[in-house]
C-alpha cells in the first residue's frame, strides 16, 4: 500500500505509518499542492491522507477511484463528496475530538475579545491613537450571568459551554439534530428550537458541521431574531453564516458584535469591513493550531490508515 501525505503534517503520524512498513510519500512544502498536483500524485497511490483545504469532489474521486481510503486531517469533511465516495466504495475517515479543547479556547478568546473590543483597541495603539481617559468611550460588556446559545453541542460546543458556565455562570441553551443527554446533566443545558435560542441568547456560538441544512443558516433572517445586544461567534465553518448579511447586521445595530475564526470566503480580503469594526474580532482559522491538537490529529489520521491496513474496524470512519 502506498500512502500520499498531501501536506506537511506533524511527524507523529507519519512515523507511525513508516514504522508499520508502509511506503509513504510526503508533500513537504508548507504551501499546499495545487488541485492538479494532488490529482496526478493521487493516481500513483492507494491511500490519501488529505486535508479540508482540498476539494475532493465527484470528478476527483472518479479520476482516483483506485483509492482504498481517504483519511482526513480534520473533524469536518464537507470538502469530500461523501455520496460519490460511498458509491465508489472508498471509505472516508476523519479526526474528531482532537481539536475540541483548542477550538473551544479560540471561541472563548474571541468572546472575550469582542466583549471588551480588544482587537480594535490594540489597533488604536498601533495607530498612535491612545487617547486620554474618557469614561464613556469604547465601552464593552461584562459576561457574568449571560445566556449562551450553542448551535451544535458536540465535542467542541460542549467544551466551550463548560468554559462559559465555569467562568461566568452562564445559562446554556442549545440546538442540535439530536439531544445531548450528557450535557443536559453536566451543564444543565436546555434543548430549545433554533428560533427560541436566537431570541433568548446573549451569545450565539456556532459549532455545527457544514451541510445542506446549515449552509447560510445564519443570514439576516436569523440575525434579526437575535437581541440587539447579542454577540455572534463562528468557529465551525464560514459558509454557515452569510458574511454580507453579518456586515449589515453589525452596521445597522441588529446585533452588537461578532467573533470569527472562520470566514466566508476564506481567506478574508484585507479590506473586509469586519476587520475595522469596533465590536468584531477575526482570526485566520486557527482553531486547531496548538501542538497538542495537531499532533493528536496526526495520530488519529495515521490510526485510521493503520486500522484499515490491519483489517480492523476504522474507529473514526464516516462513510
Amino acid at each position: 500500500m502506498k500512502v500520499l501525505v498531501s501536506l506537511n503534517f506533524p511527524k507523529k503520524g507519519i512515523e507511525m505509518l513508516r514504522d508499520e512498513g508502509l511506503e509513504v510519500t510526503v508533500w513537504s512544502n508548507d504551501t499546499p499542492m495545487s488541485q492538479r498536483q494532488l490529482n496526478e500524485a493521487c493516481q500513483q497511490h492507494d491511500i490519501l491522507w488529505s486535508s479540508s483545504i482540498y476539494a475532493l469532489d465527484a470528478a476527483f474521486l472518479q479520476a482516483n477511484r483506485q483509492l482504498k481510503l481517504i483519511s482526513q486531517f480534520a473533524a469536518g469533511y464537507n470538502n469530500i463528496d461523501v455520496d460519490k465516495a460511498k458509491e465508489l466504495g472508498i471509505p472516508v475517515a476523519n479526526t474528531p475530538g482532537a481539536m475540541a479543547d483548542a477550538t473551544a479556547d479560540i471561541a472563548f478568546g474571541l468572546l472575550l475579545a469582542v466583549a471588551r473590543k480588544l482587537f480594535f483597541m490594540h489597533k488604536k495603539i498601533i495607530r498612535d491613537d491612545w487617547t486620554p481617559f474618557r469614561p464613556q468611550a469604547h465601552l464593552g460588556m461584562e459576561l457574568k450571568g449571560k445566556t449562551l446559545g450553542v448551535i451544535g453541542l458536540g465535542r467542541i460546543g460542549t467544551e466551550f459551554a463548560k468554559r462559559c458556565k465555569g467562568a461566568y455562570g452562564m445559562e446554556v441553551l442549545y440546538h442540535n439534530r439530536h439531544r445531548n443527554d450528557t450535557a443536559e446533566k453536566s451543564l444543565q443545558a436546555r434543548f430549545v428550537e433554533l428560533d427560541d435560542l436566537l431570541r433568548h441568547s446573549d451569545i450565539v456560538s456556532v459549532h455545527s458541521e457544514l451541510n445542506s441544512d446549515t449552509r447560510n443558516l445564519m443570514d439576516m433572517g436569523a440575525f434579526a431574531k437575535m437581541k440587539p445586544t447579542a454577540i455572534f461567534l463562528n468557529t465551525a465553518r464560514g459558509a454557515i453564516h452569510n458574511e454580507q448579511d453579518l456586515i449589515k447586521a453589525l452596521r445597522n445595530g441588529v446585533i452588537w458584535g461578532a467573533g470569527l475564526d472562520v470566514t466566508n470566503p476564506e481567506p478574508m480580503q484585507p479590506d473586509n469591513p469586519l476587520l475595522q469594526m469596533e465590536n468584531v474580532a477575526v482570526t485566520p482559522h486557527i482553531g486547531s493550531a496548538t501542538r497538542e491538537a495537531r499532533d493528536e490529529m496526526s495520530r488519529l489520521a495515521a490510526l485510521n490508515i493503520l486500522q484499515f491496513i490491519r483489517g480492523e474496524p476504522i474507529e473514526n470512519r464516516v462513510v
